[in-house]
């Protein structure tokens, strides 16, 4: 969200700018932002959607979800070596700035391992959900 510079007069105001800014930059910190850790490859119109029911089960639960393999795959192909490993430390870079990893599915894929692997790393905790979203105890099987 931006903050107009201008009062309701149009004149520059920036004290008031600075002020509301703060506010929304104080708000946004509210919510924890979570890594949405689940499988793209294979199916990956059905991953997709599955990822985006993650993305919003996250965000209904007060968190802001950071689901790379929703966005980078828009415009980087997945089957091209070289951009699935630039998409991936892309997104290895949003998942340290989050407060959590959450795993979704039944089965980990070799991105996903990856990915935990730099959890693990970052002594960034991590909760496993199966594909209904509801928590379950720990790692999936590969």
């Amino acid at each position: 969200m931006s903050v107009g510079r201008y009062n309701a007069e149009h004149y520059r105001d920036p004290t008031a700018h600075k002020a509301l800014t703060a506010a929304v930059r104080e708000e946004q910190e509210n919510y924890p932002k979570v890594y949405i850790c689940s499988p793209f490859s294979g199916d990956t119109e059905l991953n997709t959607d599955r990822a985006i029911r993650y993305a919003l089960f996250a965000f209904t639960q007060g968190k802001c979800p950071v689901a790379p393999h929703i966005y980078f795959t828009r415009f980087m192909d997945d089957n091209d070596p070289e951009q699935r490993a630039l998409g991936l430390s892309f997104a290895l870079e949003w998942l340290a700035r989050c407060e959590e990893v959450w795993v979704f599915g039944e089965k980990l894929t070799a991105g996903m391992l990856h990915e935990l692997d730099t959890a693990d790393r970052k002594e960034i905790p991590v909760r496993y959900f199966d594909m209904r979203c509801q928590e379950t105890t720990g790692r999936s099987c590969p």
